[in-house]
């Protein structure tokens, strides 16, 4: 079944298989549920038409920002920190450690990637 460009698989319960889609945590999955009163443990292929509608129309309405946008906004927040050339953003362009972490030892990958 496939919610907001996510396939949640059929075996999992509805906890955790909501976190597959992008920007639906262990929280809100399990805000959802209750909000909902599905079961923790009630599986993905056990729901019926009339739940699956219900739950879309709970994740809509509960303002997160999911999938595509919220791929789009991490992507326009990083582009931004190279426009304006802070040393975040200029570190992240030269595939170096972002958050102060030493390189003269470690982060062998991030130096390799370049």
């Amino acid at each position: 079944m496939y919610i907001f460009e996510s396939e949640l698989p059929k075996n999992k319960s509805i906890l955790l298989a909501l976190t597959n889609i992008f920007g639906i945590g262990k929280l809100n999955s399990f805000l959802l549920c209750k909000k909902l009163g599905f079961s923790q443990n009630l599986k993905i292929k056990d729901l019926s038409q009339k739940q699956i509608t219900k739950l879309i129309k709970n994740i809509e309405s509960s303002n997160l920002t999911l999938a595509s946008d919220l791929k789009k906004e991490r992507f326009l927040k990083l582009k931004n920190l190279l426009s304006i050339k802070s040393y975040k953003g200029l570190r992240r362009s030269q595939g170096f450690p972002v958050r102060g972490q030493r390189t003269r030892t470690n982060a062998r990958t991030s130096r390799k990637r370049k």
